[in-house]
């Protein structure tokens, strides 16, 4: 039984690989902040398959303070998941300078406090916004990143240049993961699939930037969670990997799957593009799959009709 840190455990997919993790038999200690980012009452909620567990532990606090993530990393760690992050492509032009504080300065103090614990794993949750805006696709992890288009995309790239350097000085062992438009079962409110379910679903309109044809490559929970669990695994010297579907969709597409599944027409209201979107994500998976095994296999179909299962069964609740 391994011991493992997941910051952010009680977020989307903090809490799914939670649960994941403890089925295996592992001990889990989940470091959250339960910040008002979206409603801390939904992130409780999330853990309420956990908290029974005796196997597991919550630590409330934050990635900054080092005296929070000491108590986090007590129990003596064979491996942390660094899930924790001010996300939003968005807000982060709006608030460049606390992305930069939680996202770089947090990872830093995760980092430090890591290297002193020997053999602790770390494996950091990237993303496909590193990419920005690259033409070449899909996107494959040898493909230059040198180019982001918000800071948020940037302090995602800071973090993945901190990791390597503290592989090189401190032989730990670190693999990034770039996640490709996750989506499931308790997916953040403010993401696209949830966003549009929940307009639809009251008869209200959607914001739809640009033309719909903006691409994006959904990635379903369980095949990411089927991921991030054979990268702790495996995790040794350093590597990136991309997490994704290989399947992108268009926000057009996307658009008529919800209204099939739903039964309703969506209303559309067009709003111009917005700095810092990219125009389209395409995971190149097959350095994951060779060297993870990872295979990601649910349709965006399937994938939209539990995560529909779910979103009435919240909205009954």
């Amino acid at each position: 039984m391994a011991k493992i840190v997941v910051t952010g455990g009680a977020g989307f997919i903090g809490s799914h690989l939670c649960e994941a993790l403890l089925r295996a038999g592992h001990g889990v200690v989940a470091l959250d902040n339960f910040d008002e980012f979206y409603d801390p009452t939904v992130k409780r909620r999330n853990l309420e398959h956990s908290l029974g567990n005796p196997r597991f532990k919550l630590v409330e606090g934050d990635i900054r303070r080092p005296e929070d993530v000491q108590r986090a990393l007590s129990c003596g760690a064979d491996a942390v998941v660094h899930l924790a992050a001010r996300a939003g492509v968005r807000p982060s032009i709006e608030q460049p300078l606390l992305y930069e504080e939680v996202n770089v300065r947090g990872t830093m103090v995760l980092l430090e406090a890591c290297r002193r614990i020997s053999g602790c794993r770390f494996i950091f949750g990237s993303s496909s916004s590193v990419y920005g805006n690259n033409e070449k696709v899909p996107f494959a992890e040898s493909d230059n990143v040198d180019a982001p288009i918000s800071p948020y995309a940037a302090t995602k790239r800071a973090v993945e240049l901190l990791c390597r350097t503290y592989h090189h000085l401190y032989g730990m062992a670190i693999t990034c993961l770039r996640f490709f438009t996750v989506y499931g079962p308790r997916q953040r409110p403010d993401l696209a699939i949830h966003k549009f379910t929940r307009l639809i679903e009251a008869g209200r309109s959607i914001p739809v930037f640009g033309d719909g044809s903006m691409m994006r490559d959904f990635t379903y929970i369980d095949d990411i969670i089927d991921g991030v669990t054979r990268a702790i695994e495996r995790c040794s010297g350093f590597a990136i990997y991309n997490l994704g579907e290989s399947r992108p969709v268009s926000v057009g597409e996307l658009i008529a799957a919800l209204e099939k599944a739903l039964g309703k027409k969506a209303k559309i209201e067009r709003l111009p593009m917005q700095p810092g979107d990219v125009n389209r994500t395409f995971a190149d998976v097959t350095l994951a799959w060779r060297e993870l095994g990872y295979e990601p296999r649910t349709e965006l179909a399937d994938g939209l009709a539990r995560f529909m299962e779910w979103f009435r069964s919240e909205h009954k609740r």
